[in-house]
């Protein structure tokens, strides 16, 4: 059985997910065999697993940094929130349902057996699990049938260090707090104490851990500095999706608008071209940022028609419409490829209910089912005609989530083309260095620009980087004595 450790927060965005990540990754360099572990996580940025599984994003990250293969056993409840207090519920990688949260708040310690054998399986073939909390562990409304947090804790066995974010203020207030809200029991699991995202002179906060040690006795694991990172994190908190245009305009060749959704998922396809020169990358939440884009982008939504007609209440629908009429090159990935669409047919009540008239760009119709495609594929693109011609040749790979199924006619690839316009259900294709340059020669060429020298760096070889960055601050600023110990190592 492999021993453990626990990561909770005082709060959601405490930094948990990417403590996770670098705690795992300097197990590993450490020479352990490691593993990352949520037992419930709520999230819109999916991923699919080599067995057709679908689970958190976050975990995938911290698969990564373990040197696992991503697993569904890493992450055995999925939430994925549709509105009106709604979530698809997915267990073991595969949607169970639709439910409210009251309904999934009584059933939910029926899954504990499923959390169990999860975590029992990755901890055959680990020396120590690292498990990431969710939230606070003291919502005083949620502490009854808890499986995520301290509750969890218990059932694993699990020592804990709690972190608290220092970035907004009251970082002393948020970590007290939290451990005077413990039981007994409890507060005796937590070996130590984060603070995270420290920004200047750590001998500034000494009188404060001294004046804290008067009314707490669990010792800091640490106090770690905020350090810019290209990892992704948790979709509801991402600071990435609040970037503005940073670059200066000499640097910018292209600039690139994402239409932020209300119920944006998978925004993580995009992060290969945020991190481009000569591209300036941001994400659109109103029809006048659209007006100046070279590239237009529709993302994925687990909510297509809603957000479609969010699209249309918020001006974007016609803007977008316009700019595709001038010439302007549009993409859409998974929803945003349906919206894109001429019609999109919810009968069954699958995400909502109704149906709706596309924007009427591409020529497909989609109808949602009830069977969900979750699968990772690979391919060679054939067969586009028009701006995007360039693409063909082009070897992707990237992974399907959806509901819908759209007639795409004979072609054998999940991806359609009409002018200038472009659709396709893979997520993850910009990983591909070859297929993203491509598309960004397209933008350049319709924007008059001959010979565009982009320099893309290959996704996996840049998050490994960054993992490695992360395990080396980690090192730096977090007591490891203390942990092994906490560990039992």
């Amino acid at each position: 059985m492999a021993k453990n450790l626990m990561i909770q927060g005082t709060m959601s965005g405490a930094g948990k997910s990417i403590l996770t990540a670098g705690i795992l990754r300097v197990l590993k360099q450490d020479g352990y065999r490691v593993a990352p572990f949520k037992s419930q996580n709520m999230a819109l940025n999916s991923f699919v697993t080599r067995d057709g599984k679908e689970m958190g994003r976050a975990q995938v990250v911290q698969a990564y940094a373990s040197g696992m293969e991503p697993s569904a056993d890493m992450n055995p409840i999925l939430l994925k929130p549709m509105g009106n207090t709604t979530s698809q519920v997915i267990v073991n990688g595969l949607p169970i349902g639709n439910m409210r949260a009251a309904d999934y708040f009584k059933m939910k310690k029926q899954l504990i057996p499923d959390i169990k054998a999860a975590y029992e399986r990755l901890s055959d073939k680990s020396d120590i699990i690292v498990i990431e909390g969710a939230g606070s562990p003291v919502e005083i409304n949620l502490r009854d049938n808890d499986i995520v947090n301290m509750g969890l804790a218990e059932i694993l066995d699990a020592p804990v260090l709690i972190a608290g974010n220092i970035d907004p203020g009251g970082v002393f207030a948020q970590l007290l707090g939290t451990v005077n809200l413990l039981s007994n029991s409890e507060r005796e699991r937590v070996k130590g104490l984060i603070i995270n995202k420290f920004r200047g002179d750590v001998s500034l906060l000494t009188p404060g851990l001294d004046m804290f040690a008067k009314y707490c006795d669990i010792p800091f694991a640490g106090i770690v500095p905020f350090v810019p990172l290209d990892i992704d994190e948790e979709d509801s908190i991402s600071e990435r999706l609040d970037n503005k245009l940073t670059k200066s305009d000499s640097a910018v060749l292209i600039k690139i608008a994402v239409v932020r959704l209300p119920f944006i998922s998978n925004y993580s396809d995009f992060s290969v071209l945020e991190r481009v020169d000569g591209v300036s990358l941001h994400y659109a939440k109103t029809a006048v940022e659209l007006k100046d884009a070279d590239l237009i982008m529709l993302p994925g939504t687990k909510n297509t028609l809603k957000d479609l007609e969010w699209l249309k209440e918020s001006g974007i629908r016609e803007v977008i419409l316009d700019r595709a009429k001038s010439g302007t090159p549009v993409v859409g990935i998974c929803g945003g490829f349906q919206m894109l669409g001429e019609k999109i047919d919810d009968s069954d009540n699958l995400e909502g209910g109704g149906s709706c008239n596309g924007l009427g760009l591409l020529p497909v119709s989609t109808v949602f089912g009830h069977e969900k495609m979750l699968r990772q594929t690979t391919g060679i693109i054939e067969g586009v005609s028009g701006d995007f011609a360039v693409i063909n040749g082009a070897e992707v790979s990237g992974y399907e989530i959806h509901m819908g199924i759209s007639n795409k006619g004979e072609m054998s690839f999940p991806l359609v083309a009409n002018g200038n316009v472009l659709g396709t259900y893979l997520h993850g294709i910009f990983d591909s260095a070859d297929f993203c340059k491509r598309i960004l020669d397209v933008t350049c060429k319709k924007k008059g620009i001959a010979n565009p020298e982009f320099v893309i760096e290959d996704a996996g070889s840049h998050q490994e980087k960054e993992l490695d960055k992360l395990a080396d601050v980690l090192r730096q600023s977090l007591d490891f004595e203390l942990i092994y110990r906490a560990i039992g190592i």
